[in-house]
């Protein structure tokens, strides 16, 4: 036997003591063996043939690291379908593999040992390990997320076209961007086994890196179709069909999450016929002209349907471009909140790549469609009618792919009517709300609130707390306890309760609009609205109880900086921001601090000293604020001190990227953040009793659809918690029902019935 020969046998025995070390160290699964076993064998055999068929006399140690790697990759196909010990060992073995890919190449250049055999052994072990690592995702994530396949399978699918299409077995120049995109799957693909990202990020990043390989395995076939013999500029049906794809992909695609599977894209996009048919009726130069319009528009349309995706996802609404852009710096500051500043940053910039490479690659798409066309009008127009016709017919049929969703497709048609008609109600709104602003019942004389004389008032808004906190979940349970617990409490400690509920303008974030709507009394569901009530003289909550004679206190832990605008129009004669309270303790994620350091310090600050005028406060409790975790743990109230005592409690809970893998977890640990500020506000009210004190408890809005699902109301719940009977028997019109948790048949008010509701139970001497 040749020297030569023996390096297959001496790969499969490094792959056989590989797995003996893992199976001793983190354990095998009997399929995981199984399929390890038979890649180590066919490693071996198709090595041994490439051997013999070159003839090689040396193997070289850029070979060797290649066959390194090949028994890394052996090592990961054994914990595919492993637990989680076993996960990060296949992600640490990948993570190698890919770093050797570095040193391989470099090492036969340097040696001049480059062959034909080596380029093929290095690239089929790459192929090897995005496919190994694609099943995984599509495992983690499940059959949603089922085109991840097609970045493993690219390479054996041109394999596969190679058989049909002699030419394209020929080699294409060699192209560092190629290396680099093959560079890019493997790492995105092992980010994303690692499971460290939220799953929205990660189908983020993965699509990115799908889009990038299409471009790449477009450009070699492309190539290699303009250096055919004879044919130098001949159509290439290859890159035709793959410009019909994504075009049919980009007409069909859907606006919500749940729909973001096979089913969601087997659908008849009616636009397809209408571009087909227009675009080989016009002369040549207008059509390509048509096309790039077409395809430029259509990517727009792309981008307006992944916002709308994580619009509907967050706030239960689509994207609405005229006032939504504002969202975007919140939304950053949250995500770096919930996964880091670097993994912000990472998904921010997949997302403006995702943006160009739509508005580069469909403009593209359609010019070469349309090319197609008029070399074969007959053929588009025959094409048009079928696409046509069968559209017809399953619109008529009422045909789905799945549960409500056609498969007559006419989504991105609706989708730019809806922008249009979005545009035009958000103009005739600006003048609505204006009219509804210039009119307040109270504008020419403020209440008196003689009915809360010489008593603090706390406006107590909870973060995310919503009516599915109470009612129809898996975790209401535990809430409804804590509720019913404190409830038990506060009347032992002299305190009576009412509750109802409430309709917000705003769903699963925006809190600010909420906060707006319950102050002034007027519906601010929008951005516009919240930018033209700052804008403008209106007389709140806050502002009546100042000019009542109350002294009027904001405190914002989210605050990390000042608020000229709000202070202008809310008229706070004070306002606490995360600086401005004394707290040295540790952040827990979004929350700069516990809630319960929150109401230790306004106590502290507002209402211990004396003398002093009664108090209005507006309080916003945000440890139960996306991402839930970590939360800290109630601690008795004489060791709050300057917060120093919940160091470490962070380390304690998951971090965001681990709660939010699943979305069971994330429900759960939403339900414990609201079971933790109601036990922190009940405790406070109890531990400091005080039957001056007038606490109105509300939810700003419900949580997003990951807690709250589909199709939820908006409600959030609402508590009036006193120690005077006079103030129930003010709002005994009311009919709010006793205690903390309200009935499924309270009370449901549109928020902005609040203000003057109050103002009117309250306005006496």
């Amino acid at each position: 036997m040749r020297t030569v020969q023996r390096w297959p046998a001496a790969g499969l025995a490094a792959q056989a003591g590989l797995l003996v070390v893992l199976a001793l160290t983190v354990g095998l699964s009997a399929s995981g063996t199984a399929l390890a076993v038979v890649l180590a064998l066919t490693v071996t055999a198709a090595l041994a043939v490439g051997l013999h068929r070159s003839d090689a006399t040396r193997f070289g140690p850029a070979n060797a690291i290649t066959l390194t790697r090949a028994s890394l990759v052996v090592g990961v196909a054994a914990l595919v379908p492993g637990h989680a010990v076993g996960r990060w060992a296949m992600v640490g073995l990948a993570a190698l593999a890919l770093a050797l890919d570095l040193v391989d190449g470099r090492v036969a250049r340097a040696a001049g040992s480059v062959t034909r055999l080596g380029a093929r052994f290095d690239m089929e072990t790459d192929a090897l390990l995005i496919l190994l690592l694609s099943v995984t995702v599509v495992g983690d994530l499940g059959w949603s997320a089922g085109w991840v396949l097609f970045i493993g399978t690219a390479r054996y699918l041109l394999w596969l076209a190679e058989r049909v299409v002699p030419w394209l077995r020929k080699p294409t120049p060699v192209r560092p961007w190629a290396k680099a995109v093959a560079a890019v799957q493997g790492v995105l693909l092992a980010v994303a086994c690692s499971r460290l990202l939220p799953t929205g990020v990660t189908l983020a990043l993965l699509g990115v890196a799908l889009a990038l390989l299409a471009e790449s395995f477009a450009w070699q076939v492309r190539w290699l179709a303009r250096h055919r013999a004879g044919t130098e500029r001949a159509p290439v049906a290859a890159v035709t069909v793959c410009a019909a794809i994504l075009t049919w992909a980009a007409l069909v695609m859907p606006d919500r999450a749940a729909d973001l599977s096979g089913y969601g894209f087997a659908r008849i996009p009616i636009e397809a016929a209408v571009l087909l048919a227009v675009v080989a009726a016009l002369p040549r130069r207008t059509a390509r002209l048509a096309a790039a319009a077409a395809g430029t528009l259509l990517a727009m349309v792309v981008v307006l349907k992944v916002l709308d995706i994580g619009f509907i996802a967050a706030f239960d609404r689509p994207f609405d471009p005229y006032n939504d852009w504002y969202f975007f710096g919140p939304g950053i500051g949250v995500l770096s909140d919930s996964i880091g500043r670097g993994g912000a940053l990472l998904t921010v910039g997949a997302a403006v790549l995702l943006v160009l490479v739509a508005l580069t690659l469909l403009p593209l798409c359609l010019v070469r469609l349309g090319g197609a066309a008029h070399r074969s009008r007959r053929r588009a127009f025959v094409a048009a009618t079928a696409i046509t016709i069968a559209w017809v017919t399953a619109a008529a049929l009422g045909v789905n792919t799945q549960v409500s969703i056609p498969m007559a497709s006419s989504s991105t048609a609706t989708e730019a009517v809806g922008e249009i008609v979005r545009l035009r109600s958000d103009i005739a709104d600006r003048a609505a709300f204006a009219r509804a602003l210039a009119h307040d019942p109270y504008a020419a004389v403020s209440p008196s609130l003689g009915g809360l004389r010489g008593k603090d008032v706390l406006l107590v808004f909870v973060e995310s707390y919503g009516r599915i906190a109470v009612q129809g979940s898996g975790f209401s349970a535990s809430v409804d306890t804590a509720l019913d617990q404190g409830t038990s409490q506060l009347r032992a400690a002299g305190y009576d309760t009412r509750s109802a509920f409430l309709t917000p303008p705003t769903f699963g974030g925006a809190s600010w609009l909420a906060h707006s709507t319950l102050e002034s009394g007027l519906w601010v569901d929008a951005q516009q609205r919240y930018a033209a009530l700052l804008g403008r003289s209106r007389l709140t909550l806050a502002s009546a109880f100042k000019n009542a004679g109350w002294r009027t206190v904001l405190d914002t832990p989210s605050n990390t900086g000042p608020w000229p605008q709000g202070q202008r129009f809310y008229r706070f004669d004070k306002l606490y921001g995360a600086q401005d309270v004394g707290y040295h303790g540790p952040r827990f994620s979004y929350a700069s601090m516990p809630d319960q350091y929150t109401l230790a310090a306004f106590r502290r600050l507002e209402l211990l000293p004396h003398p002093r005028r009664p108090v209005m406060a507006e309080i916003d409790l945000v440890s139960s604020h996306t991402p839930w975790t970590p939360l800290p743990r109630l601690i008795p109230w004489d060791t709050v001190g300057d917060g120093s005592a919940y160091a470490g409690m962070p380390a304690e809970g998951l971090t965001p990227a681990a709660a939010f893998r699943h979305a069971e977890t994330v429900r759960r640990l939403y339900g414990q953040s609201i079971v933790y500020t109601w036990q922190s506000l009940v405790s406070f009210l109890t531990h400091y009793r005080d039957p001056n004190l007038v606490v109105i408890a509300l939810g700003d809005h419900q949580p997003h659809s990951e807690v709250s699902g589909t199709g939820p109301n908006h409600d959030v719940p609402i508590s009036v918690i006193a120690h005077d009977p006079h103030v129930f028997e003010a709002i005994s019109g009311w009919n709010w029902r006793p205690g903390l948790r309200p009935r499924p048949d309270a009370p449901v008010w549109r928020m902005d019935r609040f203000r003057n509701a109050f103002f009117a139970a309250f306005d006496r001497d």
